[in-house]
């Protein structure tokens, strides 16, 4: 479906203009709060040029003005009838129809056979010690906030998912290894031979 905003940062926004009615810089302040960087890519300028899009769109509309101390009034926005109707459906097409996404990972798996097998060895092995850091990292930002702090899992289910995807990432890097060192079925017999390589 063609939407009037691509943007996934038009779906944050108005995820958070269903809350309550805000304006541009506090917008921008709740996503840095959240820490939705990891979910969405955003600036301080892009929330200010993809709020101007869903209200060109119809999707939100000003409410009125508001001021903080000496600051300039700024213009409050709260979501329309057609933009809670469209955070619906993005949502539901988001969570249920797969999308053919292009990692780059994929990319440089698409090619590898360009480096020599030794040199993609020694890549994999570090892609691998950066991917059980990670895998570490989530788990610890994971167990702060539901143990520690008691967020309600719902709020993490973002990050769940991440880390089954780091964990599914370790696997697969492992596997691709063990396939590369197989002497007699794995890759690397022709591509050592085509880099001319010795086993």
């Amino acid at each position: 479906m063609a939407r009037k905003v691509k943007n996934l940062l038009g779906l944050a926004l108005l995820s958070y203009l269903r809350q309550d009615p805000k304006h541009p810089y506090e917008l921008a302040r709740t996503l840095k709060d959240n820490g939705d960087d990891r979910a969405v890519k955003y600036s301080h300028s892009s929330v200010y040029q993809v709020v101007a899009q869903l209200a060109g769109a119809g999707f939100i509309a000003p409410e009125g003005t508001s001021r903080e101390g000496a600051l300039p009034e700024r213009t409050v926005y709260q979501l329309t009838e057609a933009g809670q109707a469209e955070l619906h459906d993005w949502l539901h097409e988001l969570i249920a129809v797969p999308n053919f996404e292009y990692p780059h990972l994929a990319a440089g798996l698409s090619f590898m056979a360009a480096l020599p097998p030794s040199e993609l060895l020694q890549l994999l092995d570090t892609r691998h010690g950066a991917l059980l850091a990670l895998r570490q990292e989530l788990a610890e930002l994971i167990h702060t906030a539901t143990i520690v702090n008691g967020v309600d899992p719902l709020f993490l289910a973002d990050e769940d998912y991440r880390l089954a995807m780091v964990e599914s990432e370790i696997t697969y890097i492992g596997h691709l290894i063990t396939r590369i060192n197989q002497p007699e079925t794995g890759y690397g017999r022709v591509w050592r031979e085509f880099h001319q390589e010795k086993s």
